[in-house]
Order: structure tokens, then sequence, then C-alpha cells
């Protein structure tokens, strides 16, 4: 079927031209060296970059296929990890059979981890491995359109403008969706929300879920038409966020001068603070299937919202922002390295009060409202329910 050829992965057939094709590419070959070597890829750039296309291309030498492909990206996704986080925990998924295909529905705190946590705890439980929606505004740059489609990415067209346009696209993803899901078995990843929650408040947007539906047959209920989605929402929770200054610095901006306007490449920058920044603690909470009788997109969205928010593991991080912004312990458990959930403690967190108040002294004075805000506001949506 190449209805969806524009927006789709590659295929199989295609991984060894567009892999030859990247490892010619110098953006590539500079972007892992800064990766890899963030001290001397500046002055010795011009070194590098030779010496890091060779690697690759001993790395991806007998690379034929999207799998393969993935199985080099595992090894820098286990170092990425053992570099830049404590532990990785999950939940949930135990409720979930391996051979079925969902259409997970997550928050949205990183462009490109918040996708690859999900992906790696599934891999690791057994499940396929996940076709992630990305948006078009971060294809910038065509090496990363190419490694996001080789990592079964398949794109949201966000540049269209005119109404028909936007209409057409987003009935087109709807179909590709629910064909990936019903007719290939294939796990969708999908965030609730255009853009990251930066002030840390995990909204589902109502565009998304009516998105889902456009491509319903009108002689479909709508119930029926959402069950066959196996809907799954997915709650993500980072105990350190590399890019909360820098979102910080977003939210100021818009505050005192009502908009921001984003540098060229900004995303991609943002990407990669993203995965090589220090993240701590990260937990990976599925939810339950949604397979109630929904009469409409709002009670889809509701129910959405109450399960990211309900099974959203707090961290210290979380629990001191909130305590310093209001000046009393707040009635929350929260998660240690294990996963395990217990009643929050402040006098149990003296190592985690240290690395927060130290991470809050390294900001700019006028940002440090904001960023307690935004680890604070997980547990004001906890409160609120």
């Amino acid at each position: 079927m190449n209805d969806f050829d524009d927006i789709r992965p590659y295929h199989d057939s295609e991984v060894r031209l567009i892999l030859d094709r990247l490892l010619r590419h110098p953006e590539l070959a500079d972007a892992v060296a800064r990766l890899k070597f963030p001290r001397a890829a500046g002055p010795l750039g011009w070194l590098l970059r030779p010496l890091v296309q060779r690697a690759m291309r001993r790395q991806m030498a007998g690379v034929e296929t999207v799998l393969g492909f993935q199985e080099v990206v595992k090894h820098y996704m286990q170092r990425m990890i053992d570099d830049t986080t404590t532990s990785v925990t999950h939940s949930g998924l135990d409720k979930l059979d391996a051979k079925g295909a969902y259409l997970f529905v997550s928050n949205h705190r990183d462009i490109a981890m918040d996708p690859a946590f999900v992906n790696w705890t599934l891999y690791h439980a057994g499940f396929n491995t996940l076709r992630i929606a990305i948006g078009d505004n971060l294809l910038t740059k065509d090496y990363v359109s190419d490694l996001m489609r080789l990592n079964k990415s398949f794109i949201v067209n966000r540049s269209a403008r005119a109404p028909r346009e936007k209409l057409k696209a987003a009935k087109k993803l709807s179909a590709y969706i629910h064909h990936s899901i019903a007719e290939e078995k294939a796990n969708i990843w999908i965030a609730q929300r255009e853009g990251r929650a930066k002030d840390g408040k995990d909204v589902t947007n109502s565009a998304v879920v009516g998105m889902f539906s456009l491509s319903r047959p009108k002689s479909q209920p709508f119930a029926d038409y959402i069950r066959e989605l196996n809907i799954v929402p997915v709650s993500i929770s980072y105990e350190w966020d590399p890019c909360d200054q820098a979102k910080a610095r977003e939210l100021h901006e818009q505050r005192s001068s009502g908009q921001y306007q984003k540098a060229e490449h900004e995303d991609v920058k943002s990407i990669a603070t993203g995965i090589a920044g220090q993240k701590g603690h990260v937990h990976v909470a599925f939810g339950d299937v949604l397979e109630g009788d929904f009469d409409n997109n709002d009670e889809v969205v509701a129910e959405l919202d109450r399960q990211v928010v309900e099974n959203y593991v707090l961290h210290p991080s979380n629990c001191l922002a909130w305590e310093q912004l209001n000046g009393e312990t707040p009635a929350v458990s929260c998660s240690g390295q294990d996963g395990e959930s217990a009643p929050f403690d402040p006098k149990k967190v003296k190592t985690a009060r240290e690395q927060f108040e130290a991470r809050l002294a390294a900001l700019p004075a006028e940002y440090r409202p904001l960023v307690l805000e935004m680890y604070a506001n997980p547990v004001a949506a906890k409160l609120a329910r």
C-alpha cells in the first residue's frame, strides 16, 4: 500500500540506500562527534569527523533492515541510559498483550526521549517496537528526517496552513494510524499534545483525539472505533529535566514580552540536550486500554487526562518544588530509585534536596520560580484529583 509513502517510516528495502546517504552526510558526523566528544568537537571537529564517519560505516556495514538499524541504536541507547540516568523503571505493562497492537498516547516532556523510553521498555518486555509520530517542524535537516524514519518514525504534517490542507493531512494521518493498528498490527506512539508541556501540566489536546476518528466510517459507532484503536495512556516522569532552563527561558520571554521566537534548528538542539543531559530516575507508567462506551472526543480526552495524572510517578524533585512554593509538605506518594512509592517524607531526601538546591542556584534568578512551578505542577495535578 503506497497511500502513505510520504509520511510512513522507511521499509527494509530502503534501509541500505538511506544508510549509505546518511554515512556520507557531514552534519550527522559532526552531531555524533559533539555528543560523544563535547569538549573536543569544537576545536578538533575537522579531525573527528572522518574518524566518526569511519566508525559509523563499520557499525552499519551489515545493516540491511529496520530491525538491524534498531539493534545498533540499542547500544547507543544503553550507553545513554548508563551515563544519564540513575534508574529506568516501569509499571502497568503486565496488563497488556505483547502480541497486541496499541496506540500509546503519552504526556510530552522531551522531544526524543519520551518515545525512546517507551520503546526501550516495550522492546525489553518482548513487544514490537513503536511507529513514532513526529512533527515535520522538527525535520529541519534532511539527515534528521532520514534518521527518524529509519527508526520507524512517521511524519505529522504541521506545516500546512490552509484549512483544507490541514484537514486533508489530518485525515491521512488518522487513516495511517488506524491502518497500522488494525491491518499491520503495529504499535503507535503519539504525544497527547503538540509541543512539550514546558510548564509541567499534562493536558491532552482535543484536536489530537479528534484526529484519531477522522477516518471512521459514518456507519460505525464512535465508541466501537475508539475501541479498535486500543488506546493506552502513558505517563513518563523524569527526576530531572535536562531542558528545564531552556523551557524556563521560553516561558519567561512569553510572559514578559507576550511571544517567543525559536532560533533556527532550536528543536534539534533541544533533542541533543535531552539525550545528553542528566535525567536521574525515569519512570514509564502504562495505563489501562480505553474500552469504555465513549460518546465523543471530550470523554476520551477526560479519560486520557485522568489516567496520565493518576499514573504519573512523582520524584523527590517534584515534592521539594511543591514544598518550596507552598511552605508545606505535600500529602502525596513519592517514588524511590526502584520505582516503589511511599508517602513523601522530607526527612529522607537529604541528597535530593541538596541536588535540587544546587540546580536552582545555577539558574538565573528570574527563571527559578518558573522551574519550581515546572517541577511542582505534577504534584498540584495529583492533589487536585
